[in-house]
């Protein structure tokens, strides 16, 4: 893996100097787009919206329009704006996970010591693992700052970005009955979730989806027709909720 990021750790007076890595990778197909006459590539340009040129990467600024005119930034200038955040995870206090709700959550990221901050590393891993506390603070990456909390997983210590409250929409227009459910309704309710319950294996799913579609491609390009998967969709006899649940704690529990 490559590292996207360097900085340190910073909490109290201890600096841990990390690199940071990428946690996660798609699992859909890399699909390219195609001219439909010949099935050539199709290439974008950064085109010079005056000249219709195109423009190099290194001929390209970044500017913000103020007054009707563009104001432009260099990479000092990001650097300029808070030194300090630029190269530090300052984690601001340690809080329960369990308060931070989950759509918070953005993207998870591996951090791994430097050399001279490795005792410092495990020290902070074990002291979240004995505490169940998790570090709570803000990084730049990318010229732009972020929410972060920092918790240990197995042997590692993982960074997760975490959004702003102000980038959660209000639930206002949201249109939700509030009828209360039967007492009947709930109990079989209860039960079914009772039922399809279990230890939470993540390797139990895995994007089919993705497969599918790699096993179509395959068949074509050997001339086969491909043949699209049955699908059986299990459609409720009738539209009485009570009954809808009857019928769900009489089917088989669900596999795993």
């Amino acid at each position: 893996m490559r590292s996207i990021w360097t900085g340190a750790i910073g909490f109290g007076l201890v600096n841990i100097p990390v690199k940071l890595y990428s946690a996660t990778q798609g699992s859909e197909l890399d699909l390219d787009m195609l001219d439909k006459k010949d099935l050539s590539n199709i290439r974008f340009k950064r085109v010079n919206e005056n000249t219709g040129k195109e423009v190099a990467w290194e001929n390209i600024v970044r500017g913000y329009k103020l007054n009707d005119r563009y104001v432009v930034l260099t990479d000092e200038d990001f650097k300029k704006a808070s030194p300090e955040k630029t190269k530090v995870i300052a984690i601001e206090e340690f809080v329960k996970e369990t308060e931070i709700d989950g759509i918070y959550y953005e993207t998870p990221y591996y951090l791994e010591p430097e050399k001279s901050g490795g005792r410092a590393y495990v020290l902070l891993r074990d002291a979240l693992h004995k505490t169940g506390m998790v570090g709570f603070g803000s990084f730049v990456m990318r010229n732009k700052e972020g929410l972060c909390l920092i918790k240990p997983m197995e042997d590692i210590l993982v960074l997760n970005r975490i959004r702003w409250g102000q980038e959660i929409r209000s639930t206002e227009e949201i249109k939700v009955p509030d009828s209360a459910p039967k007492p009947a309704e709930m109990k079989m309710a209860m039960e079914l979730i009772k039922q399809l319950s279990g230890p939470f294996d993540i390797a139990k799913y895995r994007d089919t989806y993705s497969d599918e579609l790699l096993a179509l491609i395959k068949a074509k390009a050997r001339g086969k027709a491909p043949k699209a998967p049955l699908r059986v969709v299990h459609k409720a006899k009738s539209e009485d909720l009570l009954s809808q649940l009857k019928a769900s704690l009489g089917g088989k529990k669900k596999a795993g």
